[in-house]
């Protein structure tokens, strides 16, 4: 039986602060995104159930992976495997990966397994550039991968970009920059697909029914999203009073400030009128 797949979106890094900070190269986690993946560890619910995890091998993808399942790598003596194929969609300096040398210096303490790392994958050139045909590629055979894994639990730290490649799904998908998933914001999706198909790297280009292995998102995932959507609506609208009381008594600017603070805290810039490979999440 295929694996269940929990699907992470990386917690708040330097890039999703502002625009401007797009330009710096492979960027790590904030403060708050290091809040984020502690808080991510302790409402996690399946942890002692989680048999392997894997990661993009960007920095902020793996300090994710480290922190938030520092718990579960340490008891279930486990290493973050970092795929390539997990990468971000665009090519701007801040989706643009480290090299393997890099990486093993800065992660050589660290319970990280890179192995799969291999030479020049941080080129955003053949199967890694950004665009539509090549990400849908790769998404598809890490599917097939994760799919044919005796694992029965499996964590799988990305973007938020790359998610909508990987699940099929573009449902509000501009709800943040580029992405309808929130730092740190997990789903538990299963396989409706069971096919055998090729080993990583090695799928049909073209794609055919037997490799595609499709997902879906847990009904119980899904109702758990709708509790905690209910419950950040209810503190939206308990911030937009505060707002509104701020304006009352000191105008406008006050007002601006409180909104700027609402849009930090969930880890997002402006969204993008429409997903597009080059939106960086």
């Amino acid at each position: 039986m295929p694996p269940t797949l929990h699907l992470v979106r990386h917690a708040q890094a330097q890039h999703n602060v502002h625009v401007n900070n797009h330009y710096l190269v492979d960027p790590c986690l904030t403060d708050l995104g290091k809040e984020q993946c502690s808080q991510l560890k302790a409402l996690f619910p399946k942890a002692q159930h989680i048999d392997l995890i894997v990661a993009s091998p960007l920095k902020r993808t793996i300090q994710t992976a480290l922190i938030a399942f520092e718990d579960v790598l340490r008891d279930n003596n486990l290493r973050v495997l970092c795929l390539p194929e997990l990468q971000e969609t665009s090519n701007l300096p801040c989706d643009t990966g480290s090299s393997k040398e890099v990486l093993e210096e800065e992660f050589r303490n660290q319970p990280v397994n890179l192995d799969h790392v291999t030479p020049n994958w941080e080129c955003k050139r053949g199967r890694w550039a950004p665009d539509v045909e090549a990400v849908q590629t790769r998404a598809r055979q890490v599917r097939v991968w994760l799919r044919d894994r005796p694992e029965k639990n499996i964590v799988v730290v990305t973007h938020g970009g790359f998610l909508h490649f990987f699940t099929e799904n573009w449902s509000e998908h501009d709800l943040f920059s580029g992405t309808g998933w929130a730092n740190t914001e997990w789903r538990s999706v299963h396989f409706i697909s069971e096919e055998k198909g090729a080993p990583i790297g090695t799928g049909n280009a073209e794609g055919t029914k037997q490799d595609m292995a499709h997902v879906e998102e847990l009904p119980e995932s899904q109702e758990r999203r709708r509790r905690e959507a209910q419950i950040r609506e209810a503190a939206e609208r308990e911030h937009k009073k505060t707002t509104d009381a701020h304006v009352d008594a000191e105008g406008c600017d006050t007002a601006e400030r409180v909104n700027d603070d609402i849009s930090r805290s969930h880890g997002s810039t402006s969204a993008p009128s429409q997903i597009e490979v080059g939106a960086t999440a």
